[in-house]
């Protein structure tokens, strides 16, 4: 691993413009796999969403 490449601050010195900076550095690409790495983290690893559909009875008036 490059450690030059590695910039290591403690919990709370980064700000919001530090993280708009870093994620403005990589290229689309490195976004993308970023968002799909949260996406399986939160939903698991299924390559879909789940489709919830609920089926309304009409009411009788």
């Amino acid at each position: 691993m490059d450690k030059t490449a590695v910039k290591i601050i403690k919990l709370g010195e980064e700000t919001p413009e530090d993280n708009l900076a870093y994620w403005l550095s990589r290229s689309t690409e490195e976004r993308i796999a970023a968002v799909e790495i949260l996406r399986r983290e939160y939903y698991g690893s299924s390559a879909r969403l789940q489709r919830i559909a609920h089926v309304i009875k009409p009411s009788q008036s």
